[in-house]
């Protein structure tokens, strides 16, 4: 895939193989078009965000990291964006390194942190006397051990080796074998992709005062209607008072699904400071359930009733 910037084109972390990548290999929208690989996660979403591109994947949730920080920072400091997609992508770890290195000789590890995190168990019990070093990508790991001889192996993705002449010394590092990231595909379009029944949808809220119970209060704009969360994350407002927080929440559902309308709407009345970030479809393509009292037609009936009271239509037998 040619590896450059263009207003048709689609941003993502690179350099080539990172997960990123593999992620963007699973948007239809992105075959043939030009791939540019950027530094960090505000450098994608100011491509998209100053045309340089038509969209940007990025990483939002690992299984086991949690939210990803840096991703969930910069979708609240740059408006205008919209979430369209996500994408899931197993998360699986080699040990590599130069022809002619065995395990045995490993002294010195170059992992990005979070692939050395998730790789914790494996190291402690197979190279127990091992150093990490830290790098900035999952690729950089592995290309650090051509720039630096300071490290003996890197921890990286299976695919590393299309990119490098490297040996693979052990495979499946990762504690948990069912580990997996979410990517989301951003854009500026602001038309919403069609509800398919199995949705969700991101927003950034803040709370409007710190006044006890006011947490709950937000919260049960989505109890009270029936709307689950997947997603709930806090994280401190930059250059705000101190123990000032934003919110950033997934629901399960649909913009268009009448019980995710109403309380998109709640939420709005109760704090204006709120960031719609889009609805899509899930990855997993899991049906969203909910209780039958929660269908749209409770909401739209509700609606009717008082739309024939305040309009004064005699009472229905």
């Amino acid at each position: 895939m040619e590896q450059t910037s263009g207003p048709d084109g689609y941003s993502y972390l690179g350099p080539a193989g990172t997960f990123t990548e593999a992620a963007l290999k699973q948007v239809a929208a992105a075959a043939g078009k030009p791939w540019h690989p950027v530094n960090n996660v505000g450098e994608a979403l100011a491509d998209v965000q100053e045309g340089r591109s038509v969209g940007a994947v990025i990483a939002i949730e690992n299984s086991i990291e949690g939210g990803v920080t840096a991703t969930l920072d910069a979708l609240a400091a740059r408006p205008g964006l919209r979430i369209t997609g996500e994408y899931l992508v197993p998360v699986e770890f080699v040990l590599v390194a130069r022809p002619g290195k065995t395990l045995d000789r490993v002294r010195i590890v170059n992992a990005h942190p979070v692939a050395y995190a998730q790789c914790r168990g494996w190291l402690e019990r197979e190279l127990p006397a091992s150093a990490h070093i830290p790098s900035s990508s999952n690729v950089a790991a592995a290309a650090s051990l051509f720039a630096d001889a300071t490290a003996d192996a890197a921890i990286a993705p299976p695919g590393i080796t299309d990119h490098f002449d490297l040996d693979v010394l052990a495979r499946d590092l990762g504690d948990d074998p069912g580990a997996a990231t979410r990517f989301v595909l951003v854009s500026r379009s602001t038309a919403l992709p069609e509800r398919t029944g199995a949705d969700k949808t991101s927003v950034i809220v803040e709370l409007p005062d710190e006044e006890p119970g006011s947490l709950l209060a937000m919260l049960e704009q989505f109890s009270t209607r029936g709307v689950n969360m997947s997603l709930l994350q806090s994280r401190p407002i930059l250059g705000d008072a101190f123990n000032r927080y934003r919110f950033v929440i997934d629901l399960d559902g649909h913009v268009h699904d009448e019980r995710v309308a109403d309380a998109l709407l709640g939420l709005r009345r109760y704090s204006p400071k709120i960031t719609f970030l889009g609805s899509y479809p899930r990855a997993d393509g899991r049906p969203v359930q909910y209780e039958a009292k929660h269908d749209d037609e409770v909401f739209i009936e509700a609606r009717d009733w008082l739309r024939g009271i305040l309009s004064g239509e005699p009472a229905a037998d």
